[in-house]
């Protein structure tokens, strides 16, 4: 992400977050904190369909928000979007990758599970609409011989009709 995607990104989470959208300044200075954030986007055909943003200060990464907007969930942005601040956790040699997700967005805690998320915690009401947060872990400690690297999803049980998900 870049400050000329503030405000397109800005624009997607008032969308997406009407009730808890972050005002455009908070963006502008999440950017400017690269020591210690990492915010991407996801683009198709030049423009933003998603976005996610990490802090790390070790030995803790917590990802600050995860979106993708509806018309482009299931296609796999998300788990792309996920992978790549999972990578930068690990290139910050962070220990474990905290997130907050809504009690009420199952779709998403799926997401989480299947790249080794567990919930650790709920947070009462932590929402403005009064929904609560499941708080959720991954650890990216090192992997036992022959177990996937940390972050890896797990293989998607899922039926899926050709090629859709």
């Amino acid at each position: 992400m870049t400050s000329a995607d503030i405000p397109a990104v800005h624009e997607l989470e008032c969308r997406l977050f009407p009730v808890d959208a972050w005002p455009l300044q908070m963006f502008v200075t999440e950017l400017a904190q690269a020591e210690t954030r990492r915010y991407v986007v996801a683009e198709l055909a030049g423009q933003i369909v998603g976005y996610a943003g990490l802090m790390c200060i070790r030995p803790i990464a917590d990802v600050q928000t995860i979106a993708v907007v509806p018309e482009q969930e299931g296609k796999g942005i998300g788990s792309a979007l996920l992978t790549e601040l999972i990578r930068e956790s690990l290139l910050r040699r962070a220990e474990d990758v905290l997130l907050e997700v809504r009690a009420d967005n199952p779709r998403a805690q799926q997401l989480y599970r299947r790249y080794g998320f567990e919930q650790i915690h709920v947070r009462r009401r932590y929402y403005r609409d009064g929904v609560d947060a499941l708080i959720m872990r991954l650890r990216l400690s090192a992997p036992e011989p022959g177990a996937p690297e940390p972050g890896t999803p797990e293989p998607d049980s899922t039926p899926r009709e050709a090629d859709r998900p």
